[in-house]
């Protein structure tokens, strides 16, 4: 896997020339060998697992859409999903299920010698499964004709910029670009470049250095969890992995543009968000859109009355907490956001609505402290290590590096901030979108500086890598 090295980048330079220099249906075989190799370059064996399930689909794909038989349909649908989360499950969720079994009946006094295997997660393979399924079910649902081309259908699933971590593609997106010609188109190929300097001002300068904090406060660098170890750690970690993640959706959607492809924008200013629901829709968008399309629309999202409703908003967070890792805290994780979207559809929407709405300032301060709260379920290496973390909110103690370290957080968290403001005011995909050359070309080049003078010195993988 090339993505968390400088040969990424030079991977990238040559894939862009060479992809110019074909004809349509060349650029397309090219694009999917290269993809190939990024992906196989780690581990070939998880490469000949990919190819498989993308074999599987396509040709699954092809049947549904060549016949009316209700049941042959909704079989072969089965068929699939079962194929895929069964891969799924088995790579990321096996150890997980058999801990978790045996601790439960170890509880009850049953020492059961449960199977552990060593598995290695395939990379990605929680992003291109969901990409597969999406395709899958639209296919099934007559929302997209099935593709006859396995190249174009492969390259959809397989496409290295988002192969790895998203942002998770809708076929009916991503597909039809993949389907039909592209042009060299210098202003979006600007566009492209400016967004991989700012994806790596998010990753280089605001993530890493947060980071810095985030895991001194985390594994006790500051010393026993107190008060101000908890802001420190909460706080940083949520600049660390909104810069982290939003900055490689940046990157990604740069380096596709460079080749002519757009992919749907993953983050609108998160932490400006008023409500719970608001942040889940800037937030990782392309992610909760899917949860929302293919979980729980399908459960029966809020057409069978209030119980339900919660019920299916609690579900579908949960299997999202899931989702991201095979851990409790995970879970933990998912069902506070779930249990949250039921209490405020409850409180907004309920007989007991609140009448007099509170000022947007203070709902954004109270969902970005909810959010931070539950961030510490997400950062944290288990439940016992989120506990005592939390424990820390009913101590007070005070160590002198703890100004220093605020100071520093400070410094790397609010020019996100005040992107994110501008960003919000002018309503534009990336800083300076709607500006002319000039301001452009200094807001490229002044990024390049600042990641060049402020850019951490240690070398952190993106967060999403390992999901």
């Amino acid at each position: 896997m090339l993505f968390d090295t400088p040969i990424f980048f030079f991977f990238l330079c040559v894939v862009v020339l060479c992809y110019w220099c074909l004809g349509f249906r060349n650029q397309n075989r090219f694009l999917l060998v290269a993809s190939y190799l990024f992906y196989g370059w780690w581990d070939w064996r998880f490469l000949c697992l990919m190819i498989a399930s993308t074999t599987i689909d396509y040709f699954i794909a092809i049947k549904i859409a060549g016949t009316k038989d209700p049941r042959v349909r909704r079989s072969l649908l089965v068929l699939s999903l079962v194929i895929n989360f069964s891969i799924l499950g088995f790579f990321k969720y096996f150890n997980f299920f058999a801990d978790s079994a045996a601790a439960a009946l170890s509880t009850l006094g049953v020492h059961a010698s449960l199977p552990v295997l060593r598995i290695i997660l395939p990379p990605g393979i929680s992003f291109y499964t969901f990409q597969e399924v999406a395709y899958i079910v639209d296919v099934y649902y007559e929302k997209l004709p099935a593709s006859r081309s396995f190249v174009d259908y492969g390259l959809f699933i397989t496409f290295f910029p988002h192969l790895i971590a998203g942002p998770i593609q809708r076929p009916s997106h991503l597909l039809p670009q993949v389907q039909n010609p592209r042009r060299w188109d210098s202003a979006k190929a600007f566009d492209g470049m400016i967004l991989i300097l700012e994806g790596l001002f998010r990753k280089c300068v605001i993530a890493d250095n947060c980071a810095l904090i985030a895991n001194a406060a985390f594994a006790g660098g500051f010393g026993r969890p107190s008060f101000p170890v908890l802001l420190l750690g909460t706080y940083a970690f949520a600049w660390q992995i909104y810069g982290d993640f939003s900055g490689y959706s940046d990157i990604a959607r740069g380096c596709a543009q460079l080749m002519g492809f757009h992919f749907m924008v993953n983050f609108r200013q998160p932490y400006l968000a008023d409500s719970i629901q608001d942040f889940w829709r800037r937030w990782h968008i392309s992610l909760s859109t899917w949860l929302r399309d293919y979980l729980y629309i399908p459960l029966g999202g809020n057409r069978h009355g209030e119980v339900e409703t919660y019920r299916n908003l609690l579900l579908t967070m949960l299997l999202g907490g899931l989702w991201h890792g095979a851990d409790w805290t995970f879970v933990v994780w998912g069902g506070l956001h779930g249990s949250g979207l039921a209490v405020e559809r409850k409180l907004t929407r309920g007989k007991g609505a609140a009448r007099r709405p509170l000022p947007v300032w203070i709902k954004r301060i109270l969902i970005f402290h909810f959010v931070c709260l539950s961030w510490i379920f997400f950062r944290a290496a288990s439940l016992r290590a989120a506990w005592e973390m939390l424990k820390g909110l009913g101590v007070w103690t005070w160590r002198p590096e703890f100004p220093a370290a605020f100071l520093f957080l400070a410094i790397f968290s609010i020019p996100l901030l005040l992107v994110d403001l501008s960003l919000e005011k002018s309503g534009d995909e990336y800083c300076f979108a709607s500006a002319t050359v000039q301001p452009r070309v200094a807001f490229g080049l002044a990024c390049a500086l600042v990641i060049a003078l402020l850019g951490a010195n240690q070398a952190n993988a993106f967060i999403y890598f390992q999901f």
